[in-house]
């Protein structure tokens, strides 16, 4: 492995080396956190095997509503290459759980669009969860997946990114 001396990333296959540490905020909702945190750990799992380096700040949210609000005053401290948000938003029978999943991925949308720090949603909304343990364990382990993808989300875009 090697770094280029300009500080880009160079692509190895599919494989990318960072030459600068990237700096991500990871933001977890609080409802159903025990699945949630699986994303967290499918995303380091991730970064970690792919060898890029990478400074992470957790930061947990009661819910999903809150995400976009605390990603845009992450993003407003000029510190995170990027950021990660990830809920499961179910249907409670109470409100439409599409409407608040919409909400929180136009305002993720929103945030990386008005400050220019690459924004991911690791936002699930199944339209028919079940507190089961056929349905915990698949979303147990969706979660970890889609944790993955992000952390190669947020490799893929560092790479893109401009420098100076």
């Amino acid at each position: 492995m090697f770094a280029k001396a300009d500080g880009l990333p160079t692509r190895t296959g599919a494989r990318i080396i960072m030459s600068e540490q990237l700096n991500v905020a990871f933001i977890k909702a609080g409802w159903h956190g025990d699945i949630v945190s699986q994303a967290l750990t499918g995303f380091t799992e991730d970064m970690e095997a792919s060898g890029a380096a990478c400074a992470l700040d957790v930061v947990d949210v009661p819910g999903a509503f809150e995400m976009p609000l605390q990603a845009m005053r992450l993003a407003a401290t000029g510190k995170y290459d990027a950021i990660v948000a990830a809920a499961l938003v179910v249907d409670g029978g109470i409100y439409r759980h599409d409407f608040v999943a919409q909400a929180v991925v136009d305002g993720l949308m929103r945030v990386q669009l008005d400050t220019d720090v690459p924004t991911f949603s690791v936002s699930l909304t199944p339209h028919h969860f079940q507190p089961t343990e056929e349905h915990q364990t698949f979303y147990f382990e969706h979660f970890v997946k889609k944790g993955a993808e992000a952390a190669r989300a947020v490799r893929g875009i560092a790479a893109l990114a401009p420098k100076g």
